[in-house]
């Protein structure tokens, strides 16, 4: 057991004096291996894994897409669209912004992807409308974790191939639940922006949401044609991920006639920074957690806790405050892969269906991503706000409650997973 104690206390000493939770992860994990004698390449080799491998392939892609997407025009009509949507009501920028992440996530399959592109047009507009910057960048942040849960998702393909599940019925599954938790983010944003007086201001004429919408056909059709790809089999959603830069280039280029060379060089570089941050944080989650697998913390955190009680709706408030605990920690792809091994043979064997389990594993992932240390769209959020994670962390709280909410009714009620997926036969 010294390992753990080494791991876990170098990392939260690191975190205490202030290290960047890359140097924390990185030096705690390094700092364990160097004390078992091990090879120092081994570490180097496991964390390079991670990030080489035909699924995270599609985050670069994505992220390039979106950065495309606001260069090309089409970005900036989906939050158009959004905002006529949202009206005057109070908070309607907050509510643009959860629309617009609905929109996106249904092209990007990911959260970080989703934040990027939405908090550029998003936050910068809500700030200049007196919202307040932390508040801004928090809403942005957790609505951007819709990336995640409507479909296409990386996380659900990763969840598919190692539970050994279909991945187009986790996608039908996935659905419901994404509205859900947009529902609620918008519950919660009406009911701080109503008492912050938080509002849109724009009166919109009669025709103005039908004109938007002609304006936009161009990036309603993106969704479309990737998720149609999808669900035909065409192309995998890694591959969708190439398929949406090249329509948002031709559509850029050729229909809007908005991209030019310097956005696609600002769109390149945005990429690289945001692709490369991510990244660097995953290599080292990766490392760490393998540490964590291979002292089996996670088998044995969750055999402890599914001791205690033989109560089903227990276990779930158990295990589902475990998984957002561990996704404080942990990379989303890393945490699914370590611990849908561990948990759901025993969840099934409540009678629990693997699908719903799939669904509620990565909504509590999705809220890992709007939760410090590790949170990659806090980090997001925090560079295109330019205002500390601890201020966004403190103005993610009333969103990630919500979530955690809505993660307790698909837990408890099934059938708001399941019955879509049976409705169309899967």
């Amino acid at each position: 057991m010294t390992a753990p104690f080494i791991l876990f206390g170098m990392f939260f000493f690191l975190l205490v004096i202030g290290a960047p939770i890359v140097v924390a992860l990185g030096a705690s994990a390094l700092t364990v291996y160097l004390a078992a004698g091990d090879d120092f390449v081994s570490l180097v080799q496991t964390a390079w894994n991670a990030v080489d491998s035909f699924p995270i392939m599609a985050l670069p892609a994505f992220i390039l897409s979106g950065a495309l997407m606001q260069s090309a025009g089409i970005s900036r009509r989906l939050v158009h669209i959004a905002e006529v949507m949202a009206g005057p009501m109070a908070g309607g920028l907050g509510f643009s912004a959860i629309l617009a992440s609905m929109f996106f996530g249904a092209i990007s399959g990911s959260g970080p992807a989703t934040t990027a592109a939405v908090g550029m047009l998003m936050i910068p507009a809500m700030v200049d409308r007196g919202y307040g910057r932390s508040y801004s960048a928090a809403l942005t942040a957790s609505s951007g974790g819709l990336g995640v849960v409507i479909p296409p998702s990386i996380p659900m393909v990763i969840y598919g191939v190692t539970a050994s599940e279909s991945i187009t019925k986790l996608f039908m599954a996935g659905i419901l639940p994404g509205i859900m938790l947009a529902g609620g983010l918008m519950i919660a944003n009406y009911v701080i922006s109503k008492k912050k007086g938080y509002v849109s201001g724009n009166v919109h004429p009669p025709g103005a949401l039908r004109k938007a919408c002609k304006d936009g056909i161009w990036a309603i059709l993106a969704p479309v044609v990737i998720l149609g790809g999808i669900y035909s089999g065409l192309f995998t959603p890694t591959e969708a991920a190439v398929v949406s830069v090249f329509y948002t280039l031709f559509i850029g280029v050729f229909v809007h006639k908005e991209l030019r060379l310097d956005g696609f060089r600002e769109s390149l570089n945005s990429t690289t920074w945001l692709t490369g941050r991510v990244l660097i944080i995953m290599f080292t989650a990766t490392a760490f957690g393998r540490i964590l697998v291979e002292n089996d913390i996670p088998g044995m955190i969750a055999q402890s806790m599914l001791e205690m009680t033989g109560s089903l709706a227990l276990i779930w408030i158990i295990v589902i405050v475990f998984l957002i605990f561990v996704g404080m920690f942990l990379e989303t792809l890393a945490t699914i892969m370590i611990v849908t091994p561990v948990l759901l043979p025993v969840m099934v064997s409540l009678g629990v269906d693997p699908i719903h389990f799939g669904i509620v594993l990565v909504c509590c992932c999705e809220i890992g991503f709007s939760t410090p240390p590790l949170g990659e769209n806090m980090f997001i959020g925090s560079s295109i706000a330019k205002v500390s994670i601890e201020e966004i962390s403190a103005k993610a709280i009333p969103f990630v409650l919500v979530e955690i909410f809505v993660v307790m009714l698909l837990a408890f009620f099934p059938e708001l997973v399941l019955w879509l997926p049976e409705l169309f036969g899967y």
